[in-house]
């Protein structure tokens, strides 16, 4: 079983620290996480640190047992996989060639047709199958989004890292993209962990919540135990009260204070 953990992590823009001492427990594969904060609380700047894209001032990452700074750049692309908030549309190129890219990127570019179907497939899965021709600049944001998605799942990975993948969506497709990751994560024992500032999105599909707050890591554990905690409404700095519906799923409503 594979296990991402961070500990004592922290970061700084310039003067500005972000992250401060962060630690969080194990995150077992097969699970979703969903990390959850307020504006500005780091969420962001975790993940490029788990990615590499960014560099701790202090602390580290460790997945199973090794410290992923000790590992090279190609294998930690191979191990972990970051889809980023925001999605490059300029490029000249199709749906179909991006998700291909993001397929080939650790394989050799020498195309098959085993991987014209898995691609396809993919689009498919992602509800973007009419869209494989159209150039990724005439897109609007919400497909911009899925295509970001469909890049990711295509690539098999350790460890997903999902930032905001429901921001530019519509209700339906919130829906569709989570049940989606989180199917992929169960059936391929991977680690899957998406920002989300949607609480009742979080409590419907993660296994278990990190709630990030003043470059802290303020409550973890499941949607229950974190959604209950007075450290919501303090993070939040709004009332927050909870209750289960007819399916026995959780359900936060929030008042300004």
């Amino acid at each position: 079983m594979t296990k991402l953990s961070g500990e004592n992590l922290s970061f700084s823009y310039g003067a500005r620290p972000v992250l401060k001492g962060l630690e969080f427990d194990p995150l077992p594969s097969g699970k979703l996480t969903a990390l959850i904060g307020p504006n500005a609380a780091g969420k962001s700047t975790l993940f490029r640190l788990i990615s590499g894209l960014a560099k701790p001032a202090a602390g580290h990452v460790i997945l199973n047992d090794t410290n992923l700074a000790s590992l090279g750049t190609r294998e930690r692309l191979k191990r972990i996989c970051f889809m980023p908030q925001y999605f490059a549309a300029n490029a000249a190129l199709t749906v179909f060639d991006v998700v291909m890219m993001a397929h080939k990127q650790l394989r050799g570019w020498r195309v098959s047709g085993a991987d014209m179907a898995a691609v396809a497939q993919a689009l498919e899965e992602a509800g973007i199958g009419h869209l494989s021709q159209a150039y990724v600049s005439d897109l609007s944001g919400g497909q911009s989004q899925m295509v970001s998605v469909a890049q990711a799942l295509i690539r098999h990975s350790d460890v997903y890292l999902f930032d905001e993948p429901t921001s530019a969506l519509d209700l339906r497709h919130q829906l569709e993209v989570l049940t989606r990751i989180r199917a992929t994560m169960m059936a391929r024992d991977s680690i899957g962990v998406v920002a989300l500032h949607d609480l009742n999105l979080a409590a419907r599909f993660a296994d278990h919540l990190i709630l990030l707050g003043q470059g802290r890591i303020l409550a973890q554990g499941s949607a229950e135990t974190v959604l209950r905690s007075p450290a919501i409404s303090e993070t939040y700095k709004v009332e927050v009260e909870t209750s289960t519906g007819p399916r026995q799923d959780l359900t936060v409503h929030a008042y300004a204070s």
